[in-house]
């Protein structure tokens, strides 16, 4: 039996096998207001006909602040809540599980608004932003995306605590003071008041960059600290990236190079964990999951290119899946 297409259980929620569509922005220009289109309909539509089990879309803001650039989808109004449901229904009609990752980009936002953040510092080539002074605020506009999202049809959720964005900037050193129970306190606070909103039953993932690559900034050490809390919190699963709060890392890219991050936090934790970057090939990605570095493996830029990679693994690891039966006859 292959692992990669084994189900995964959590909470209520089964998926139907361990690949993951990784959440992508797609920048899209005639997303206006934060309104998805027929191009995301399309874009996360095909990947979920394409076998993956979870389909999570894009960085999605919970409030308009919160965009990484004016293009980006929301899901901050009734309006969204709308133009999301014809994408959930369809992905469930096919098989998968659509997720949504819930997210605010703190400094790293470029738009015709303030930026804020947990510091004036601006990233590089960034607008500078306004310090918080609480983050109440912050925490509420998460939990209203929550239960959107859950309105929108959405089946998984996913709160984004990387790559530099407002969660990671308030636990990473290079962007916030205190000790570390002080800076992770927020992100915390985020997991916690979302999983008490969304009930007992919904899966609640967090994103988190296991490092930040660089000697003053952010551990892997760190990040069992924080997936512990997490797991306290409510989150069910940890995903595990790396980098993005700075310009300045020295990232040794390399095929699966964020997967001993994820095995870190799963050993030491004792939590769940995704494995995501550069992850390409099938057998690669049942090795994860046999190693025991993961329990999901996401793939991103793979799927750009080939949606049906998952299709194309089965095979490769000699498992029989069902086809779309309007695609049947290619196998």
């Amino acid at each position: 039996m292959s692992l990669l297409f084994s189900p995964l259980t959590l909470r209520s929620v089964t998926l139907p096998n361990r690949i993951a569509v990784s959440p992508m922005c797609q920048y899209s220009v005639s997303a206006e207001d934060g309104i998805p289109i027929d191009w995301h309909l399309v874009h996360l539509g095909s990947r979920a006909v394409g076998g993956a089990g979870l389909v999570i879309a894009e960085a999605t803001a919970v409030e308009p602040r919160g965009r990484i650039s004016p293009q980006d989808v929301g899901i901050w109004n009734d309006a969204q809540v709308e133009a999301w449901k014809p994408i959930t229904k369809f992905i469930k009609e096919h098989g998968s599980v659509p997720g949504i990752q819930l997210a605010h980009a703190g400094r790293k936002a470029i738009g015709d608004w303030v930026p804020v953040a947990p510091t004036t510092e601006p990233f590089p080539g960034g607008n500078q932003p306004e310090k918080l002074t609480g983050h109440a605020s912050i925490v509420k506009a998460f939990v209203e995306g929550a239960l959107r999202a859950l309105e929108a049809g959405f089946e998984v959720l996913e709160i984004h605590a990387a790559h530099g964005y407002l969660l990671h900037e308030f636990y990473s050193p290079l962007t916030n003071e205190g000790s570390l129970e002080e800076r992770i306190a927020v992100p915390v606070e985020v997991t916690a008041a979302v999983r008490a909103a969304v009930g007992p039953d919904v899966p609640v993932i967090v994103r988190i960059s296991g490092t930040d690559w660089v000697d003053d900034g952010w551990t892997a050490d760190d990040s069992v600290v924080l997936a512990q809390a997490l797991k306290a919190a409510g989150a069910d699963l940890i995903d595990v990236s790396s980098g993005g709060n700075t310009a300045q890392a020295d990232i040794p890219i390399g095929p699966g190079y964020q997967v001993p991050l994820a095995e870190a936090v799963r050993r030491k934790a004792d939590v769940p964990t995704g494995a995501v970057g550069l992850i390409t090939e099938a057998k690669q990605a049942e090795q994860v999951l046999t190693d025991g570095s993961a329990d999901l493996v996401l793939l991103a830029r793979e799927l750009l290119r080939d949606p049906y990679w998952p299709l194309h693994a089965a095979q490769q690891l000699g498992v029989e899946v069902k086809a779309p039966r309007q695609y049947a006859r290619a196998f």
